[in-house]
């Protein structure tokens, strides 16, 4: 019960940076930003809840917040054409502004494993980064042709 309450207080200070960061940075209507904001929160809580239960919890949390997430989306699904209505009038880098937030503040509390792994980590880093920028490009080059966007 103490885990499902941290989830909730860390969803809802997420939620409101998020609506936040819409409204300031994006121009976002504060009742637009608000409902998309707790649809998605409400999806999120669902998925962690599900990744809980005994016998599902041997997936990770991300695997079923997307099941949830795609399963609301599905056109068969009632309300599903307002669910995607709703989330789309808040912008994606309002929501990833406190998630990266929040990812560094998790890294400063392990800075100990940082110093034990020292400079062998950059190499990996940098190769992980160049790898990842340059197969989006050409997987994005490769869609947009197809598309004939360009």
């Amino acid at each position: 019960m103490n885990k499902l309450k941290d989830m909730l207080i860390i969803l809802a200070l997420t939620g409101v940076f998020v609506v936040i960061a819409n409204v300031i940075g994006y121009k976002g209507d504060v009742y637009d930003s608000l409902i998309g904001t707790v649809i998605m929160i409400a999806i999120a809580l669902v998925g962690m809840m599900l990744s809980q239960f005994p016998g599902l919890n041997k997936m990770p949390m991300v695997f079923w917040i997307s099941v949830i997430g795609v399963i609301c989306s599905l056109p068969a699904v009632p309300g599903s054409q307002w669910i995607v209505a709703s989330t789309k009038k808040v912008q994606f880098l309002a929501i990833t502004t406190p998630i990266l937030a929040y990812a560094g503040l998790s890294l400063g509390k392990d800075i100990e494993m940082f110093k034990k792994i020292s400079w062998r980590v950059i190499p990996v880093a940098l190769a992980v980064i160049t790898g990842t920028f340059i197969f989006a490009s050409a997987i994005a080059q490769v869609v947009l042709k197809m598309e004939g966007v360009i």
